[in-house]
């Protein structure tokens, strides 16, 4: 079965909302505060929820992995991330979260039928999913499956969101985008205001330097808007990454993610609606692509 990029495109963003509410959810933040973590701001306990999959690793293979985020705030967040908890204490932790977030985003809906068919579609794609090449996804892949349909909805939605992160990865790479030129690029193509980049923590003199690489490809023009040439390479990378993240889905059929699609709507809905995720992010979820 094969499925179009902007299908593989859509079932991200459904699927987006259900992993991200790890990081948003006040049950978050008070799992990271029982484990020690600070809880000013968001970052210390998004890096060791994420992370901890991998076990118990240094800021090299996190800034590796992750991308696209500043050294120096991968160092500030990870170097000791694990003298504060163990990579087990910070999985228990995480399950722990997502289990008591989504039952109270949820409401009655988990104990539905609608919401365990949802799961059940999801873990399928998810089991089908090559990791070969794609550590963040093996790192998931490999945890144990919970046994609760939302939970199970989550393990599922992380596993694909990671696949299809590690994929995009490469697609970067194939393209010749760094880092920091990833985001200034995406900014530039209109995914989110600059200032919400900014959250990545490069230096003002680190974003410039991206900005005039760019210019200097004729990817971007003097004044940083995106140029005919910038915005065809724009499109080639998130072209590349929504056929990179295709395999999983090719298990099931076009009716199979159709249905998936609907079933999705209805809790994706409760998610965001209860106003717990940022209105915009660096993902550019909602940015729309011409393929043709």
């Amino acid at each position: 079965m094969t499925h179009s990029p902007g299908t593989i495109r859509q079932m991200w963003q459904l699927l987006e909302p259900v992993h991200a509410t790890l990081y948003y959810a006040p049950e978050a933040f008070d799992q990271a505060a029982t484990l020690g973590y600070a809880t000013d701001e968001r970052w210390p306990g998004y890096f060791a929820y994420r992370a901890a999959p991998l076990g118990p690793v240094g800021p090299r293979l996190v800034t590796a992995l992750f991308y696209s985020f500043s050294p120096r705030m991968v160092e500030r967040y990870t170097a000791k991330a694990w003298d504060t908890a163990t990579t087990e204490q910070v999985l228990e932790a995480r399950a722990a979260v997502v289990d008591r977030a989504l039952r109270t985003l949820l409401g009655d809906r988990i104990d539905s039928a609608d919401l365990r068919e949802a799961a059940e579609l999801a873990r399928r794609a998810a089991e089908s999913a090559n990791t070969a090449g794609r550590p963040l996804a093996a790192a998931n892949a490999a945890l144990p499956w919970p046994e609760d349909p939302h939970t199970v909805l989550w393990q599922a939605a992380t596993i694909l969101r990671e696949h299809r992160g590690d994929g995009h990865i490469v697609a970067l790479q194939a393209h010749g985008i760094d880092p920091t030129e990833a985001l200034v690029s995406h900014a530039a193509a209109g995914a989110a205001p600059e200032e919400v980049f900014s959250s990545r923590q490069w230096t003002g003199e680190e974003w410039s330097a991206a900005r005039e690489r760019l210019v200097s490809r004729g990817l971007l023009q003097a004044d940083g808007g995106v140029t005919e040439e910038g915005l065809r390479i724009r499109t080639s990378i998130e072209k590349l990454t929504d056929e990179l993240a295709a395999a999983p889905w090719q298990v099931l059929t076009d009716d199979e993610v159709t249905r998936l699609a609907e079933l999705l709507v209805p809790p994706v809905l409760d998610i965001v609606g209860a106003g717990l995720l940022p209105m915009q992010s660096t993902l550019g979820i909602g940015m729309k692509y011409d393929y043709a």
